[in-house]
């Protein structure tokens, strides 16, 4: 590696610069500016209809930018895309998994598309991670929401992403998958992984996250240290038109 980074600050794993993103005549998102640095814990919360899943989507490269920009680990141009998804980890509304297709063959596929070395022995892992081992020979379309949305999860972490963003990744879950989930991203965050958790729930907000950032019609009202209780202040954030940071 030699004298490679020596007198350099660490690239940032997110950097936006006045994002916005135009659905039909309304914009979801605007002039959303922030930086993300490596390792961090960022909790995304805000009402319905905030623009959580838009910034998430941005960042997870599935959607083009209407209007501003967005650097991932210090990249922007188009043509680093395919790099830059094998870095990403993303869980959306939409699971990205083919429905006639078995737990197993899904996570064995995903594993192949990615180049995972060792593929068996990481799916075999997650599987029992994410108390998947039972459903592994089941089709997707044939469970419940809250197991296909822990397939999806091992999905998204099959290839150690250096960057993971989760959209309500609790939804569906019963107590004991829930405390799977949790204690999975707090072992990816340890190991150094970036986390982006949007969500309602402020208790995993609370747990898992270091910073807060809160979206009320498609604009940032807070950036800055999480706030514990949370509720008080996001009742606060949301009520005000003006954008608050950390200390004001």
């Amino acid at each position: 590696m030699g004298e490679r980074g020596i007198g350099k600050a660490p690239e940032l794993a997110i950097e936006t610069v006045n994002l916005g993103k135009r659905l039909g005549v309304a914009w979801a998102l605007q002039r959303v500016t922030m930086q993300v640095r490596p390792g961090e814990r960022v909790a995304v919360v805000g009402p319905n209809g905030a623009g959580k899943s838009t910034l998430l989507r941005l960042l997870a490269t599935l959607w083009k930018p209407s209007s501003g920009e967005v650097r991932l680990f210090g990249c922007s141009e188009p043509h680093a895309i395919p790099s830059l998804r094998r870095r990403l980890g993303y869980v959306g509304h939409n699971s990205l998994l083919y429905p006639q297709l078995t737990v197993a063959e899904n996570l064995t596929f995903y594993a192949q598309l990615y180049g995972v070395q060792r593929a068996q022995e990481r799916v075999d892992l997650l599987c029992d991670k994410l108390g998947l081992t039972g459903w592994r020979e089941r089709p997707v379309r044939s469970l419940s929401r809250g197991l296909e949305q822990r397939t999806s999860l091992a999905r998204a972490l099959l290839h150690a992403p250096d960057l993971l963003l989760l959209d309500e990744p609790f939804t569906g879950l019963d107590t004991d998958a829930s405390m799977r989930v949790t204690e999975l991203v707090e072992q990816v965050s340890r190991a150094g992984a970036t986390v982006l958790l949007a969500t309602h729930d402020f208790t995993y907000a609370e747990r898992l996250c270091e910073r807060v950032v809160c979206l009320r019609a498609g604009t940032v009202v807070y950036d800055g240290p999480m706030e514990r209780p949370l509720a008080g202040s996001y009742a606060a954030w949301v009520q005000t038109n003006g954008r608050r940071e950390a200390g004001a």
